[in-house]
């Protein structure tokens, strides 16, 4: 049995100091220390316990003029239940050798310092106020520390450095002046569930040749950086490292690694890898970031695996000096910045991974990078998906990219090779402008605003086997002098020209078809030439070939059916037909030598078939067969857009209106055609209602309406508000507006918010001129332009009471009313098809009482709203699905009642 000494102050047979007991115990005894405070140093160098006998924080050593409070030189032991204090200058513990226990302690005033090849066991203590550095691991100290707290230390909380490799396990550190945890020589440790919080530099530093793993960690709040990795730290790692048992990066792990790690709410990037350092991230969280989320720069080697960043003020991936990357799986969202950024000669490899809602181009490589992107979606960006310049490479394979502001694919001095992919809803599908040349194959362009694949002035493409779709331009614009090859590609339901080939453009295009188009199938202009074999061009609104002066190009074996007209040639055309044919075409100019026959030039020059480029065909016979073809184009165009109105959730008063305006006018030309007066007509519009009532999406159908009628030469949009028409100083402002208006002739000129163009209670202020320019641009050009004021029902009372000139041009008013709680319930469903997420009923029900409970102040954003709450949802959602097992396909696409938001209240 272990003898039993007992130390106290004052009393009969106790040993009065705990130096005095340590030098008569022997090797097991247990040494018990009555409750007092003990000024002296200790040095354990037997097999002893030290505790508290009455428990923890009762006992308190302090370290004497000489050492530190504790020292530590025995092969084992136990300190229990002390509270340990230095003096500042020196550790308050010290453990040279063996393999000591302190548990329950409080360690103030000085650290505790482990070295040699000590293995102590430190648990459920308490390290504050220790001076510069809280717990030092160092030597080939191999430490244990479990359940500890480290606080307030004015400069490192851990510090592990030389050959140590500790372990330490649920530890926290916290409020420390510079690093949280600093691992450096060539240290190993392994942290797991493990917080590093509110420090003053990097939470978590690694450098030398460094290895630690973290696992489950939680890291943030810090001034500065989350995690920083410089110097060789992880680098002697082999990338496929799988050796057992030979410390804590065992089981094959890369570098330096953090495995289910949560970084967030940090002031400078989330991680950042330089030097040489080797790193790697599986399935870790890094959030709400002060600058970019991840960054790889100089030779760093990273590998990102089922990681995402969310909410960073800078890029959520940057790469640049000769680092590499790689990622897979995992997702970039809410950038402040790129999605993911490239520079200097980075090679990025992105695979099955999501870039979504960035504020700036989702994937960006430039300088002389290399980025690889595999089986992933870019979403939502108010500038481009992907974009390429400098001497950057992209290459893109069955990517999705969808919802960009500009290119779904820029390249811009850059190359791309491009297979695979998919791109929806951007403002031009492709953009190429590089002297390389770029490879598009099998990819599928639809539904963008512009323009389908925009190739260029001097840009040799080659794009083979991809398909162009419901395009709100051309499908194809080969700009001037490009050189670009499409082989086997189809371009379909185009608001404007299939394919459009400028002057000194000289493509080669071969087995393509072009049908559905709103213009001609094929646009040659001045001076322009290309080989056209083997196409298929059919359903032009404008002829399907239009070859303009002096324009040079050859088309063999090409179809053309199915259309009003197949040819036309401007005054000096000089084309070469060769085995075309014609079949189904109302009005054919093609000439008979040039169906199915030797090769023989078309006529041209003769001014014969000269006409306008684009224009319908003139002469005699052909006007009635052309306006009848025209008149019903027009019928159909009218009915599709009004049943896109239809479909509008909501706003059945402004549908009434609309319907009544449109049969009026319809009214209006079928008089004016029967050589009768014409019933007034309210050109002008007021749309009067709160913000997210749908009056811009109303104004973009109600110009396409116009257009459709024939009313207006071009049916486009301008949007306008008072910063683009209000100048900043004398003379200004007149010809601001004037530009403005300008560009809005032939269409609809959208003001959103009016009123602002005179504000309340400022008499003289720059808007009045503005208005009056417009009164006197609207008179001039009043046959040639709509145009729409928004805003509030209240302010667009007294906007149109301003000038006597507006109220007399808008005469009528759509009234755009609030929405219900159950028109809301259906935006939200609407969104929710549209995303493949399911709602159940008694998620529906929710919804409807959700919005029922909203507040509707000034703040509410009516279908603003109901898009943000769904955002909301998916997020909630993400959060409640990440954390299940194996998640089934119903449990990703069900969105219940619970993944409704709070609702605000005030």
């Amino acid at each position: 049995m272990s003898a039993g000494l007992r130390v106290a102050p004052r009393g009969w047979g106790t040993y009065k100091t705990i130096v005095a007991a340590v030098r008569e115990a022997p090797e097991g005894a247990v040494i018990s220390v009555q409750p007092g405070t003990y000024t002296e140093s200790v040095v354990l160098d037997r097999d002893i316990t030290l505790a508290a006998e009455k428990g923890r924080g009762t006992v308190r050593l302090v370290a004497g003029a000489h050492g530190p409070a504790l020292t530590v030189q025995s092969p084992g032991g136990r300190v229990q239940g002390l509270v340990l204090e230095g003096r500042s200058t020196e550790p308050a513990v010290l453990v040279t050798s063996g393999a000591v226990e302190i548990s329950g302690c409080e360690i103030t005033g000085g650290g505790v310092q482990v070295t040699g090849t000590a293995e102590p066991v430190l648990r459920d203590c308490e390290l504050h106020h220790t001076g510069d550095i809280g717990l030092h691991l160092g030597g080939d100290s191999r430490a244990v520390v479990e359940n500890t707290g480290i606080s307030d230390v004015d400069a490192v909380g851990i510090l592990v450095d030389h050959g140590a490799a500790p372990t330490l396990t649920r530890v926290s550190v916290t409020r420390t002046g510079g690093h949280g945890i600093r691992v450096t020589g060539t240290a190993r440790a392994a942290l797991e569930l493990c917080a590093v919080t509110h420090t003053g530099a990097a939470a978590v530093a690694v450098d030398d040749n460094a290895r630690p793993v973290l696992r489950t960690c939680r890291i943030g709040d810090s001034e500065a950086g989350g995690v920083v990795i410089t110097g060789d730290a992880g680098a002697d790692a082999a990338p496929d490292d799988d050796r057992a048992g030979e410390g804590p990066t065992a089981g094959g792990e890369f570098g330096v690694a953090l495995r289910g790690c949560e970084i967030a709410r940090t002031g400078r990037d989330g991680v950042h890898v330089t030097g040489r350092a080797v790193a790697s991230l599986a399935d870790c969280r890094v959030s709400d970031i002060r600058a970019a989320g991840v960054v790889a720069t100089g030779a760093a080697r990273l590998r990102l695996h089922d990681t995402t960043t969310t909410d960073t003020t800078g890029s959520g991936l940057a790469a640049g000096g000769e680092a590499q990357v790689e990622v897979r799986g995992g997702a970039f969202t809410r950038s402040g910045a790129n999605g993911v950024y490239a520079c200097d000669t980075a090679r990025l490899t992105l695979t099955d991974c999501a870039v979504t809602v960035s504020a700036y181009t989702g994937v960006h490589a430039g300088a002389g990078s290399r980025v690889t992107v595999r089986d992933s979606r870019v979403q939502g960006t108010p500038e481009h998906g992907l974009r390429s310049v400098d001497q950057a490479l992209l290459t893109l394979t069955d990517t999705k990219i969808d919802d960009t502001g500009l290119c779904g694919v820029e390249v811009d001095g850059g190359d791309l090779s491009a297979r695979g992919c998919r791109i929806t809803k951007s403002a031009t599908g492709i953009g190429l402008r590089t002297e390389h040349r770029p490879l598009v194959d099998d990819c599928s362009i639809s539904s963008c605003s512009g323009v389908g694949i925009d190739i260029g002035a001097g840009t040799a493409a080659l794009v083979v086997d991809t398909r162009v779709t419901g395009t709100g331009a051309a499908g194809v614009f080969v700009r001037e002098g490009a050189a670009a090859w499409l082989t086997d590609c189809s371009v379909t339901d185009t608001k404007g020209t299939g394919l459009v080939v400028q002057a000194k453009a000289t493509p080669r295009v071969r087995g393509t078809t072009v049908t559905g188009t709103a213009k001609n199938g094929l646009y040659i202009a001045d001076n322009a030439a290309g080989r056209f074999e083997d196409c298929d061009i059919s359903a032009t609104g404008f002829p399907a070939v239009y070859v303009g002066s002096a324009a040079t190009p050859l088309l063999r074996g090409c179809r053309i059916h199915d259309t009003d007209e197949d040819l036309k040639l401007a005054e000096g055309a000089d084309p070469t037909i060769e085995r075309c044919r014609v079949d189904d075409v109302k009005i054919s100019t093609m000439p008979e030598e040039a169906l199915g026959g030797d090769p023989l030039p078309a006529p041209g020059g003769s001014g014969a078939l000269a006409v306008a480029p684009g224009g319908p065909a003139t002469g005699p016979g052909t006007a009635d067969a052309k306006s009848t073809g025209t008149r019903q184009t027009r019928a159909e165009s009218l009915s599709e857009v009004l049943a896109e109105l239809d479909d509008l959730i909501g706003l059945e008063s402004v549908k009434q209106d609309v319907s009544t305006m449109v049969k009026v006018m319809q009214l209006v030309r079928q008089r004016t055609e029967a050589g009768l007066a014409a019933p007034p007509l309210s050109r002008h519009l007021v749309f009067a209602g709160n913000p997210g009532t749908g009056k811009t999406t109303v104004a973009r159908l109600y110009s396409r309406v116009l257009a459709a009628l024939g009313l207006l030469s071009r049916g486009h949009l301008v949007e306008a508000d008072r910063a683009s028409l209000v100048g900043e100083y004398v003379g200004h402002t007149a010809p601001k507006t004037t530009a403005v208006f300008k560009r809005a002739l032939g269409g609809v000129l959208f003001i959103d918010e009016a009123y602002a163009l005179t504000p309340a209670g400022q008499g003289n202020d720059y808007g009045r001129e503005a208005i009056a320019t417009l009164v006197k641009l609207m008179e001039d050009h009043r046959d040639d332009i709509v145009v729409i004021v928004a805003g509030y029902p209240d302010e667009m009372e007294r906007f149109v009471d301003i000038n006597p000139g507006l109220a007399s041009r808008f005469t009528r008013t759509l009234m755009f009313d609030d929405y219900g709680s159950e028109e809301l319930g259906r935006i939200v469903e609407f969104h929710a098809a549209k995303h493949e997420y399911e709602l159940p009923r008694d998620t529906r029900e929710a919804l409807l009482a959700y919005f029922g409970a909203l507040v509707r102040d000034d703040r509410f954003g009516n279908g603003r709203t109901a898009r943000q709450i769904f955002q909301r949802m998916t997020e909630r959602h993400a959060q409640r699905v990440v954390e299940l097992v194996e998640p089934t396909t119903e449990d990703l696409v069900t969105l219940l009642p619970d993944d409704l938001p709070a609702v605000a209240v005030g």
